[in-house]
């Protein structure tokens, strides 16, 4: 798979690299993530208690997660754990296992495939602001913005694999 998105060890490098750039902005950016998602209101049905209302707890449950995610994004590590855990992830958004790690009870029980899909464009356009916060020539710039991109797609490629058939896969 990542040879499918052209993921490489140039990009390994540049991940890293975007890791230090936005290490101490990771509060900035899932402000901007979450104000998209807020102003959205079929996307806050997924982040809702079984009132219908945002559920703070789970939003601040999802919060650190995603938080956690863009570190691991930045690091980089392909490894067997880290690929039992974009399984995990994939499993997360899916009825098997939607609310479950925060025990609570949700107004949607799986999130929509479409939405992962679609969500690649709003993820990986709005990260390269905070890329060029640091002072880094518009090459590497663009270096980080195109491996955040590769692992964005593949990460999301893989958090599919729960909803298609194994043989579909």
């Amino acid at each position: 798979m990542k040879q499918t998105v052209l993921l490489g060890d140039e990009d390994i490098r540049y991940l890293r690299m975007a890791g230090e750039v936005l290490d101490d902005q990771v509060e900035d950016v899932l402000d901007v993530w979450y104000g998209f998602v807020g102003s959205h209101a079929h996307l806050v049905h997924y982040f809702s208690g079984a009132d219908g209302k945002p559920s703070a707890e789970y939003l601040n449950a999802v919060r650190r997660r995603f938080g956690q995610w863009i570190r691991d994004t930045c690091a980089a590590r392909y490894d067997r754990p880290w690929l039992n855990y974009q399984h995990e992830i994939g499993l997360r958004h899916t009825s098997a296992k939607k609310n479950k790690t925060d025990g609570i009870s949700s107004a949607a029980q799986s999130i929509h495939l479409r939405y992962l899909i679609a969500f690649i464009v709003p993820i990986t356009a709005t990260i390269r602001p905070f890329l060029g916060k640091k002072g880094h020539s518009p090459n590497d710039i663009e270096g980080m913005h195109a491996a955040w991109f590769k692992s964005i797609t593949l990460q999301v490629t893989l958090w599919s694999m729960p909803f298609v058939a194994p043989s579909s896969f």
